[in-house]
């Protein structure tokens, strides 16, 4: 949820969109420097924040953070743009990396760019050499939205004509914000750090693996041999994502190898973020500056950056951006992962103090440009440049949208529910009303469906640490429901945790493989993969002695997931050839022109199979399996769908028969939710967005648009009802349709995410249903 402030400025503000100090990371700061020297420097303009949170909670933001955005909530970006444009702000300057917005490839930041009707100056953290095509085309679509985009590297500016056909009429360089610092003797400061008399070799910044400390730890050997008082100062905090992920592994496997090589003596770790003032004293204390960093395709560093404004002699690998701010004598560099180099270099500039000062004073007059005095009045220029040309070339007057160029807008998601049917065992499969009802216990097929919910839910929502456990909780019921006796999967458990079977249903055991293909496709965890991919072995063979139709298209689902992380697995190819093919020669037996279906009855989860036939067909080259699925699917909803236009699943007290009346009531959540993944699959194949529409509406059911005109959606509790009787809506909100509604929602909000259709085509080459 967006909390504001009840700041209100008008046509002399100017906003800038990003992270934000006391969140810790390089572009909060970068964005808090700009602000602060940007108020400096103009007494016409106001400055403020809109801030990026990383989690629910946000942070304690100081009072210029007027606004703030939950970065995977969409709907936040779009109060955001209508927060920015009701206060008729004059200008926006956004900073852009991919990985600090929401969605795929932080596409979300686009939403808001597309409805602001001021000027906008975007400046580039990050520009790829070799993007995938959505990351290209979301930075081109970036680009086409923004007036002017600002690089802090010449190598930037050839990338974006290069790479993205970028104009470069369009690309102002503005080099990196520094402090302005004075040039003063390192032994200045070095006894406030207990250091005197010592050597100093200085890296600082977020500690991560891609940094390449490791490097230098294991060049202080030789330069600890030739100078003994050589001190090598690592300051900084691990990198809040790392450590959420990883913990301190990384920087305590950089302790174990200091004591290896016995360095212990000679290196000192200042775990701890530190504020600008006690940064530029530890600068100032450094005789060497070095970046070991890993990464070739870096555009801009602030370190470095900082580095060469305090005047120090610095050694670094060769990325981009070192490459170009150390020519000219302004510094070293070495090969990457070469100690052996950088002990060479570093003991070359410590034996020869001459050749150490004349190269810190190159880089010290170089950086006088970069001082944030200049780079504020640099951007000053900017804003007023497109503020000029707005004026001369105006741009179609801003209309609020309408209903009809609205984006579709859906619930909130919420967990409530499946928090409150979930113990440590797992899902329970009924509640009364909204209490879990123990009497009927667990059930493999709800914890699968949880499992993926979780899953997809991780990468939308800011709930990690809570999606993980739950998670946890739901593979590990599927670990435990495997019976490696038989190879399947039990299903039914006892509220005592007795199972009640030695195998389970067909259905379960296929959706417990694609919960598993889900898994596998989407963690992040590799302890989590790995198990997801061992019971996935173990249970695909099963698949293939499997009789029934609807199982052979939920498991087709799981492997098609399963593939999209380990194409090059033979068997998951082998069996979903074979699967692909069985499917389709059913087809091909049992439809007929009025009936194109695989069987003589239309049950339940129908959709599973026409978005079997679409995936497989798609994936084999068998544009004669695509069409059975588009053919079976347009059918299916066809007669699914009341004269005045609303869906009506088949209902279950008789299903619908060749030759027979299809069935009322009752009807259930889960034919929504299969039929609008199929739909979605259906326009990721062809693209024709008359299949979004369908899903739309599918998605309109589950909130009134039906039979009842009732909401089976629980506003309250984040649950659904059970389903649409004669009389109304069952109103116990079990496990299935609870489910049914939360993975009809993840899956729609992820491709109405991508209604643009210069980014909606990129995306299609990466991103597809579950």
């Amino acid at each position: 949820m967006n909390r504001l402030r009840s700041y209100r400025f008008g046509p002399r503000a100017v906003a800038l969109v990003g992270t934000y100090v006391p969140r810790r990371c390089g572009i909060a700061t970068f964005t808090a420097d700009l602000l602060t020297h940007l108020s400096e420097e103009s007494d016409e303009l106001q400055f403020w924040a809109l801030a990026m949170n990383d989690t629910p909670e946000g942070y304690h933001y100081p009072p210029e953070v007027h606004f703030e955005i939950n970065e995977k909530v969409l709907t936040e970006y779009r109060l955001a743009a209508d927060f920015l444009n009701i206060n008729q702000v004059n200008t926006v300057c956004v900073q852009h990396e991919y990985g600090i917005y929401g969605g795929p490839y932080g596409g979300h930041l686009l939403e808001l760019l597309r409805r602001l009707r001021m000027p906008i100056v975007t400046t580039l953290h990050t520009v790829l050499q070799n993007p995938n095509e959505a990351q290209r085309t979301i930075l081109q679509e970036l680009a086409r939205l923004s007036d002017r985009l600002v690089v802090m590297s010449n190598k930037a500016i050839e990338l974006l004509e290069t790479v993205y056909g970028v104009s470069r009429s369009k690309v102002v360089m503005i080099p990196h914000g520094i402090p302005d610092l004075p040039f003063v003797d390192p032994n200045f400061y070095k006894d406030q750090f207990g250091v005197e008399g010592r050597k100093v070799i200085l890296t600082f910044g977020l500690v991560s693996p891609g940094k390449g400390l490791e490097y230098m730890i294991q060049a202080l050997p030789k330069v600890v041999k030739r100078h003994p008082d050589a001190t090598y100062i690592i300051l900084g905090a691990t990198h809040p994502h790392v450590k959420r992920e990883q913990g301190e592994s990384y920087r305590l496997s950089l302790h174990r190898l200091a004591r290896d090589l016995k360095v212990e003596d000679h290196v000192i770790f200042h775990n701890r973020f530190v504020d600008l003032r006690e940064l530029c004293e530890f600068l100032g204390a450094a005789d060497i500056y070095v970046t070991p960093y890993l990464n070739r395709e870096q555009i801009v560093s602030g370190t470095l950056a900082y580095a060469l404004g305090a005047g120090k002699a610095i050694i670094s690998t060769p990325y981009w951006y070192a490459e170009e701010m150390l020519a000219e004598g302004r510094g070293v560099l070495v090969p990457f992962r070469d100690p052996d180099a950088l002990a060479e270099q570093v003991i070359y500039l410590l034996d020869n103090e001459v050749e150490r000062h004349a190269m810190r004073k190159r880089a010290y007059t170089f950086a006088r440009d970069m001082v944030w005095k200049q780079v504020a009045r640099k951007y000053l220029e900017v804003f007023a440049e497109v503020r000029a040309e707005r004026a001369r070339h105006p741009r179609p007057v801003f209309q609020a949208p309408t209903l009809q160029d609205a984006p579709v807008e859906i619930p909130e998601i919420r967990l409530d529910h499946l928090r409150r049917l979930t113990d440590d065992t797992g899902m329970f499969q009924h509640a009364k009303f909204t209490v879990p009802d123990r009497q009927h216990g667990y059930c493999t097929d709800d914890n699968a469906r949880a499992l993926i919910a979780v899953t997809l839910a991780a990468e939308q929502m800011a709930e990690t640490w809570e999606l993980s456990r739950l998670g946890t909780i739901y593979l590990g019921f599927l670990y435990h429901a495997f019976n490696p006796a038989v190879g399947r999967f039990r299903n039914f458990m006892s509220y005592e945790r007795q199972w009640l079977e030695r195998e389970g249903s067909d259905d379960s055991h296929a959706r417990a493989i694609w919960s598993l293909g889900v898994v596998v496709k989407h963690t992040k965890d590799p302890d989590i993969c790995a198990l997801a991919v061992n019971l996935f072995d173990q249970a695909l063979p099963a698949l293939l002695e499997m009789p029934s139709p609807r199982a052979w298209a939920i498991g087709l689902a799981g492997i098609h997931a399963y593939l999209h992380r380990f194409t090059g697995d033979s068997e998951a190819r082998r069996v979903r050839e074979r699967l692909a093919h069985r499917l389709f020669e059913l087809y091909r037996q049992n439809a007929t022109e009025d009936w194109p279906w695989v069987e003589d009855i239309v049950a339940y989860d129908n959709g599973k199979i026409p978005q079997a036939l679409l995936v497989a067909g798609q994936e084999l080259q068998r544009e004669d399996m695509v069409q059975a699925g588009l053919r079976s699917l347009r059918w299916l909803l066809d007669i699914q769908t009341d004269p005045a236009g609303h869906f009506v699943p088949i209902g279950n007290q008789g299903w619908y028969r060749r030759g027979g009346v299809r069935a009322r009531f009752d009807q259930q959540p889960l034919e929504a939710q299969s039929m609008l993944e199929a739909c979605i699959e259906a326009y990721n194949v062809t693209g024709d967005r008359t299949w979004l529409r369908e899903a739309r509406r599918l998605v309109e059911w589950f909130l009134g648009r039906n039979d009842r005109g009732e909401s089976l959606y629980d506003y309250r509790t984040g649950g659904c009802r059970d389903g649409l009787t004669p009389t109304g809506v069952n109103e116990n909100q079990g496990a299935e349709s609870t489910l049914a509604l939360l993975l009809s929602l993840l899956q729609f909000s992820t491709v109405a995410d991508r209604h643009t259709p210069t980014v909606r085509g990129a995306l299609l080459e990466t991103e597809t249903t579950v």
